[in-house]
């Protein structure tokens, strides 16, 4: 139990961190600042550490175990960089359907996602990661097609031209969308 709650702590630390000085470099720091709070809440930091394992989200053991993942249920629904925060009752076809993200949070969870590639693959980490991984789970996904084609544009970004490029065009992508 000590091991796991130093060990998600730190992870959960790194992480926000990590995403911070990338929200930064998109031009969105005060998301940066309030990025992930929730994980800090009870029913999301205890299931961390619970379930914490190092090289892996918790959520996905805790979801191995029962089927579903409560920390996960909790967290995306309190954090408007997740595309699963945007779905809602569409009254023409009586179902839940994806809705198009706003551009900043489609920019924070592309933070999101280099930032977890980086801690969750260590010295290992490419640029090419984070698309790798959004293409190993597009299939199954309920995102906005718009929203997924934004990110999925960043991500090949990143994984072509690098960093600074993509910071660079998601930063003038914000301003654009400002004016």
């Amino acid at each position: 139990m000590i091991k796991g709650f130093f060990g998600h702590l730190g992870v959960v630390g790194r992480h926000r961190r990590m995403v911070l000085r990338h929200c930064r470099k998109a031009g969105i720091f005060w998301q940066g600042i309030r990025h992930d709070l929730s994980k800090y809440s009870p029913s999301e930091f205890w299931a961390g550490v619970r379930y914490y394992q190092g090289n892996r989200s918790p959520n996905e053991k805790e979801r191995e175990l029962y089927g579903y993942s409560s920390a996960w249920l909790h967290h995306k629904g309190r954090n408007r960089h997740h595309f699963e925060y945007w779905t809602d009752y569409n009254p023409k076809t009586k179902k839940v359907e994806p809705v198009e993200m706003p551009l900043q949070y489609t920019a924070e969870m592309f933070c999101d996602r280099v930032a977890a590639s980086k801690i969750y693959n260590g010295k290992n980490y490419t640029d090419k990661f984070p698309l790798a991984y959004f293409e190993r789970g597009n299939v199954t996904r309920q995102i906005h097609p718009a929203t997924a084609q934004q990110l999925h544009h960043w991500l090949q970004l990143l994984a072509t031209e690098g960093e600074a490029a993509a910071f660079s065009h998601i930063r003038r992508v914000l301003k654009e969308k400002q004016s």
